[in-house]
């Protein structure tokens, strides 16, 4: 299924030419931030969901447990390790990479006071399922615009190339193993959770292969 088949970020007519690009265009820019806004409210329809936390927060949990550290400490921690993969993987950051800490982060605060949260589980399971979705296709527009992953989001692609499968693979493997680590450090796992580490991959998948498609015409 061509869908789940992308193998690679997708390079379209707006996209940057290097992710070290400190003057890109005003459309790519402007993409790039569209995309890590709808990231953002995603993630913020995750949280107001209550269906389960991320698997990194998750992982984060359970580090924190075994190591006495604050779930923002510890957040921080696994940022950085997820930061020093890059290194063997020779990931290059860029603008992307700072605005998607930063973007994502204000969307969040900006959107979730007026989400809705759920009280029946079915709309729970719905609502996570709608932020699983915006964050894919908004994985998919800051990433063609070529300025730089997010930390996890360079993780993902860098084992991508290095093993040659498709990213819906790759970033499922990646959401598997952190949640399963988590959950064995003592962290706890919803529902919600468990459809993020098993939805992501390929909705980050529809995302790119969307984008690519919609750019061309």
């Amino acid at each position: 299924m061509k869908l789940l088949s992308v193998k690679a970020v997708p390079r379209v007519s707006w996209s940057s030419e290097h992710p070290l690009n400190f003057k890109p265009r005003i459309l790519t820019l402007s993409i790039l931030c569209g995309g890590l806004i709808i990231f953002g409210i995603g993630e913020a329809l995750l949280i107001a969901a209550g269906a389960g936390v991320s698997p990194w927060t998750v992982l984060a949990q359970g580090i924190g447990l075994a190591t006495g550290l604050s779930i923002g400490w510890a957040t921080f921690s696994v940022g950085i390790a997820v930061l020093l993969t890059w290194i063997p993987l020779k990931q290059i950051p860029g603008i992307g990479t700072i605005a998607n800490a930063v973007i994502i982060a204000a969307a969040i605060e900006l959107f979730l006071p007026y989400l809705p949260v759920p009280e029946s589980y079915g709309l729970k399971i719905v609502e996570s399922a709608i932020g699983i979705l915006m964050v894919g296709f908004g994985s998919g527009l800051y990433l063609v615009a070529h300025l730089g992953p997010g930390p996890r989001d360079g993780l993902m692609t860098g084992l991508q190339r290095v093993t040659g499968f498709p990213i819906a693979w790759v970033r499922m493997s990646i959401e598997l193993t952190v949640v399963a680590l988590g959950w064995l450090l003592g962290g706890t796992v919803g529902l919600g959770t468990l459809m993020f580490a098993l939805g992501i991959g390929p909705a980050v998948s529809v995302g790119l292969y969307t984008v690519k498609n919609v750019s061309k015409t």
